[in-house]
């Protein structure tokens, strides 16, 4: 498997945390994790499979490290890369705007590069999202406050189903 560059934006931990479970499941060896706060846009150019993880706050706001880098990513070359996202929000407090920090970001490299890693929304409990294309999520959508007993396993399967979609 070629090396993956997990990217993420934490303010409260939960994000950096799943960036590291991530990093755990693939193999140290194989992802790299790097806070997007430090991250320069050449950065990017060493991975051909990324990972991109945020969280949602506020309203629906895009994690704050990831806004200020946000202009630099829509100038980043996605050509021959694929791209997945993670995003962590609170399905029940924020029921209507629920990881719409994740669909920002899809919204910002949807036509940039190839993105993988959708996955259903069957199962989760919220009213809106902006993460929401169809029936599916952008990527993988966690809920740490009330869900966490369901992340490990929805990590898990998401990792699979990444290694198949992944440049190998």
């Amino acid at each position: 498997m070629k090396k993956i560059g997990i990217f993420y934006g934490s303010n409260s931990g939960n994000t950096e945390s799943i960036a590291n479970r991530l990093q755990n499941l693939l193999g140290a060896d194989n992802a790299d994790v790097i806070n997007i706060a430090n991250a320069k846009t050449d950065d990017f150019i060493r991975y051909e499979n990324l990972i991109f993880g945020t969280s949602t706050w506020g309203l629906g706001d895009l994690q704050d490290d990831w806004e200020s880098f946000l202009p630099n990513l829509k100038k980043i070359d996605f050509a021959g890369k694929k791209v997945a996202l993670f995003g962590v929000g609170d399905s029940m407090g924020y029921a209507d705007t629920f990881v719409d920090g994740m669909g920002e970001l899809y919204q910002a490299i949807q036509d940039s590069g190839y993105v993988v890693g959708f996955t259903p929304v069957t199962g989760y409990y919220f009213d809106a999202s902006k993460a929401q294309v169809d029936d599916q999520f952008v990527g993988l959508a966690l809920d740490e406050d009330n869900e966490s007993d369901k992340t490990i396993e929805r990590l898990t399967a998401w990792v699979e189903n990444l290694k198949l979609q992944f440049t190998i």
